[in-house]
């Protein structure tokens, strides 16, 4: 019997968590964000549940390949763009969309062979001071590419560097409107946060009315596989967003301690009255956190309980005390849907260790067998 760990991808989660990102941004069209393997639960795992986008954007050629090869026809965006000339030619190959955010990507496409022009997305930096042009240089970068003959449509972006309604959001919306007021194009501005965030009709009153951008394709990322872009100021639930994956193991073990007990490596945990604990199947080298701290939740039967002591390389232990009727072969859910549909919050985990959702969905471990389910 293989050992009992299981991250499970729900496929229906993830066409819910989809529609509700197009629900609050109804004339926009959807790019997929499958970017770092969709961000860890596997591109070819989620296709079937995200293949109602209008696209897929992604980071690299060799995810864009992945993505051709299931079968989709539609748009594939490049977030980052091109590294090297060559690149060029793959997405002229493939019919791939890509960004421009820099000179260095103007010069390849202005020395570029190419029967069919490119369709770009020029990049702002509208404070995220990470890609882009600044906003002084945007249109000097705009009139350069529309220039090209290699360059067919452009489109123009930026990306929100908070999850606020205002330093990150309403004012880099600001200075993106008054930027590109005139240019033609379709617009990409908001991400997961800015999706639920910020949607049409309900933008803060107190931003410049002027300053509001409609997005022509919205890009939710983090939302689509059922993470809250704010938390904790709101949670998925809030959002109405169902968990994409589930992290689940069993109970390997149980052991009866009294006061003065210790749990696992360097004695972190003592017991301070009788308690029953179960050893749990999962460990660091799984993807769970090993700082996460004593009294981190748990799902056990799906019960509300706490982990104790410090997690090790296979293993962690959890608290049994209320929970009579649990022990070996229990079920015990990391993070996720617990079999009676009880749900524990990726990103309550992740904030005990001290860090967001994202974080721990990329970091599944390959050892981590993975399913997929359609309906749940």
């Amino acid at each position: 019997m293989p050992r009992p760990i299981l991250a499970t991808i729900h496929s229906q989660a993830l066409r819910q968590n989809l529609a509700r990102a197009r629900a609050a941004a109804p004339d926009a069209r959807v790019w997929a964000i499958v970017k770092a393997n969709a961000y860890g639960h596997g591109i070819e795992r989620v296709f079937e549940g995200l293949r109602g986008a209008d696209g897929f954007a992604l980071l690299d050629l060799e995810e864009a390949q992945r993505v051709r090869r299931l079968g989709w026809r539609g748009p594939i965006l490049l977030l980052e763009g091109v590294f090297e000339l060559r690149d060029l030619e793959l997405c002229s190959r493939l019919d791939l969309w890509h960004t421009v955010h820099c000179d260095e990507q103007i010069d390849m496409l202005a020395t570029h062979k190419t029967n069919v022009p490119h369709r770009v997305f020029l990049k702002m930096n509208s404070g995220m001071n990470r890609l882009g042009f600044t906003p002084q240089r945007y249109r000097a970068a705009w009139t350069r590419l529309n220039a090209l003959p290699q360059v067919d449509e452009i489109s123009l972006m930026t990306h929100f560097s908070d999850a606020d309604g205002q330093r990150g959001i309403a004012a880099q919306m600001a200075v993106f409107a008054a930027v590109t007021r005139d240019l033609p194009g379709e617009r990409s501005l908001s991400n997961s946060a800015a999706t639920l965030r910020y949607p049409p009709g309900a933008r803060d009153a107190s931003a410049d009315p002027a300053g509001y951008v409609a997005s022509d394709w919205i890009r939710p990322g983090i939302a689509i596989y059922g993470s809250a872009p704010d938390f904790p100021e709101h949670t998925a639930a809030d959002w109405g967003l169902a968990p994409g994956m589930t992290l689940a193991s069993k109970i390997i073990a149980t052991q009866n301690l009294l006061p003065g007990d210790s749990v696992g490596y360097s004695s972190t945990f003592i017991a301070e009255q009788p308690m029953r604990i179960g050893v749990v199947a999962c460990g660091y080298a799984d993807g769970y956190p090993r700082i996460c701290p004593s009294g981190t939740p748990v799902l056990v039967n799906g019960v509300r309980t706490r982990t104790v002591g410090r997690v090790s390389m296979d293993m962690l232990s959890v608290d049994l005390t209320p929970l009579a009727d649990a022990g070996f072969g229990s079920e015990v859910t990391l993070w996720g849907r617990a079999a009676n549909g009880v749900v524990l919050g990726i990103d309550e985990v992740a904030q005990c260790a001290g860090t967001v959702g994202y974080e721990l969905m990329c970091a599944l471990a390959p050892r981590v067998p993975v399913s997929v389910a359609d309906a749940d």
